[in-house]
């Protein structure tokens, strides 16, 4: 055999099976596309020097390897109904007087052909889009656009090896399951009955037990940090629960239709429930795959979109002023000293500070076992998820910044908590009892431990010498490691933007040089590093969103076509022993739909259960607008859902056309 009959007949299978490969071929062009772009942009060395780019390109870096990853596990799996389709077509060549070594070679042809258009096309899209995406984060910035075209070779060499190897792979899979397979076994893989699967009751119920048990964790953590701690051990457990049940489950439950008389024999469900359950034991993995899948679109595109949408009213909470000072304040230090400097600093320079705000307070870390908080030097890994700050500040203090008049006694706090509130009458901390004498709606600031993923107690003592005795003590506990007493002063200025920061930088280079014994931060300065983070996570969630999603609609697809050319004949048959055309499609149309939505179902209550913990981490990043959360959830949702029965629409008409054919084609 010469080498342009193996090119030749890879082109014509490759032509004649267009059903099946064009949808594949795609998909690889489009995780090709993908990856360049993402691993480009984190590469551009336009995005550099702009403030706040590293952050995102750290992210879209580490995106680039998520999608790499996917790449691998996706196309292996799609791949896998390929070769399921294929095998018929290869064992016959195989019984009309092929070697395997001759397989091989068609095979590896037509391996070479889908990996090189899909290289060759994603790369030019890829470039193409990669200027436009650039522009997008630019824009989004605040930068200036650079003129000139950014191609990095090394990018493109990268693309080319990783999806080479994927490629290299699954030919390599492809030779090892043709090797195993007689010419016979080949020839008859797509006629090869199943038994039917046994009701698996101990699976169910452990499918069960994982679900209720990740649903458990997610509806009952409180603290954002035990949110973050046990976040991977509750995905752990709803995917292996989402997996079982589907198997196991679904098996149960046609079982359970079939043995109710009046729905099972009836026309229109007869025929699908007992096609489904002959095939329910593999099919139940690709549903599954279809749940997870759209959860996985679903949370991470309304996440990442209200963090996107939230970022101005986050950055508005976390720098409450303009301009935001926080230095110590020693033990017996005179109370102003650096205020009144950094007031004298603004006024030498023309501008005039405006609403004010001044005030000493306490900060350190302790654990929280009900009413009682432990300061302990050394936790372990448990015990730090109940950490808390303990934030102090003085009665006069509080009532001159609030405009209030109240009064305390000795041994009584007012307490306001930013998120998990503190319910027990007497909060306890050293030796130290204090009875609540109210919980406040509000607090003057609380802007600077809004980014602190622990959550903050906000206690109101009556004077400022009990504020010095905690210093003391917490101090003997934490040593070297100790907070200090610290003053904080705040104010705005009537100046735009680039008046803003002249003055900020102005002021800041000035006290660096008095040595100035704290920090310093403004919103004009601090704005692009939050876009980057936030934007940076948007892009990550609009690409994995978009990639999970293109996953999903493909294993839809071809759970379709594949179901197709497996119930042909049997429709056929039906055809021909009386049932009229219109009651297949009857019959098809209950069939799709008593499995076609049922992963979109199952993936909006994940959604939902999930939707408290998602609101708790969501807090570690200062988004505690659960109004705009809700309202990006259930956008999302219902975008995704007519994108859904769209795609629904689509693929039936494939499975009609297939079921329709009177005998088996491959066109």
């Amino acid at each position: 055999m010469t080498r342009g009959l193996y090119r030749k007949l890879a082109a014509g299978n490759i032509r004649k099976n267009g059903k099946i490969y064009i949808p594949y071929v795609l998909t690889c062009i489009f995780t090709v596309t993908m990856y360049y772009m993402v691993l480009s942009l984190s590469k551009n060395p336009g995005l550099e020097k702009m403030l706040g780019a590293q952050t995102l390109m750290y992210l879209l870096q580490l995106g680039s390897l998520v999608i790499g990853g996917f790449s691998l596990v996706f196309l292996f799996y799609t791949n896998s109904f390929l070769m399921k389709r294929r095998k018929e077509e290869l064992g016959l060549y195989f019984v009309l007087g092929m070697e395997k070594r001759h397989l091989f070679r068609v095979l590896g042809w037509e391996t070479l052909y889908v990996g090189g258009v899909s290289l060759g096309v994603g790369l030019a899209l890829g470039v193409a889009l990669d200027k436009l995406m650039y522009l997008w984060i630019v824009r989004m910035l605040g930068g200036k656009v650079s003129l000139g075209f950014f191609f990095s070779g090394q990018v493109a060499k990268t693309t080319v090896q990783l999806f080479s190897g994927i490629f290299l792979l699954i030919y390599l899979l492809g030779i090892f399951q043709l090797q195993r397979a007689g010419g016979l076994e080949l020839l008859q893989s797509r006629h090869r009955g199943e038994r039917e699967p046994k009701s698996k009751w101990l699976m169910a119920l452990l499918g069960v037990i994982c679900l209720g048990g990740g649903y458990y964790l997610a509806l009952t953590m409180e603290n954002p940090l035990a949110s973050l701690a046990l976040f991977f051990p509750t995905v752990l457990l709803v995917l292996l629960g989402t997996y079982l049940l589907f198997t196991a489950g679904s098996i149960l439950l046609l079982k359970m239709l079939r043995r109710n008389p009046k729905f099972y024999y009836h026309p229109r469900h007869f025929t699908g429930v007992s096609g489904m359950l002959y095939r329910m034991k593999r099919n139940g993995v690709g549903l599954a795959n279809i749940c997870i899948l759209s959860t996985a679109v679903l949370i991470m595109i309304s996440s990442t979109s209200a963090m996107m949408l939230g970022m101005e009213g986050i950055l508005q909470k976390r720098y409450p002023q303009d301009f935001m000072f926080t230095f110590s304040r020693d033990v017996g230090e005179p109370k102003g000293q650096w205020t009144e400097e950094i007031r004298k600093l603004c006024v030498e320079r023309g501008v005039q500070p405006e609403k004010e705000i001044q005030y000493d307070s306490l900060v350190f870390t302790a654990l929280k076992e009900q009413d009682t908080f432990r300061v302990e030097r050394e936790t372990d890994i448990l015990s730090s998820i109940t950490v808390y700050n303990l934030f102090f500040v003085t009665l006069e203090d509080y009532n001159r910044l609030m405009g209030e008049e109240r009064v305390l006694e000795k041994g009584e706090i007012l307490l306001y908590s930013n998120r998990e509130r503190f319910d027990e009458p007497i909060l306890r901390v050293f030796d130290r009892e204090y009875r609540v004498a109210g919980h406040l709606e509000h607090f003057f600031d609380e802007g600077q431990l809004s980014p602190d993923i622990a959550s903050t107690q906000f206690i109101v003592l009556w004077d400022f010498q009990e504020m010095e005795e905690l210093y003391q003590l917490q101090k003997a506990v934490y040593q070297e490691y100790a907070s200090h007493i610290s003053s904080y002063y705040g104010f705005d200025i009537q100046a735009g933007e680039e008046e803003q920061v002249a003055l900020w930088r102005s002021v800041r280079e000035e006290l660096d040089q008095k040595g100035f014994p704290g920090s310093m931060e403004t919103l004009r300065e601090e704005r692009p590093d939050f876009l980057g983070v936030y934007g940076g996570f948007f892009f990550i969630g609009i690409f994995l969103g978009g990639l999970f999603g293109v996953a999903m609609v493909l294993i839809i697809y071809y759970k379709q076509v594949t179901e197709g050319y497996e119930d042909q004949e049997r429709f056929v048959v039906m055809q021909k022993v009386g049932m009229s055309w219109e009651e297949v499609r009857r019959s098809i149309h209950s069939q799709i739909l008593m499995v076609f939505f049922l992963p979109v179902l199952v993936a909006g209550l994940h959604v939902a259960v999930a939707f408290p913990l998602i609101s708790k981490l969501l807090l570690l990043f200062n988004l505690s607008d659960m109004g705009l959360q809700v309202r990006c959830t259930l956008v999302t949702f219902l975008i995704f859902v007519g994108l859904y029965v769209g795609v629904y629409g689509l693929t039936a008409r494939a499975y009609y056309q297939i079921v329709r054919r009177p005998s088996v084609s491959r066109g």
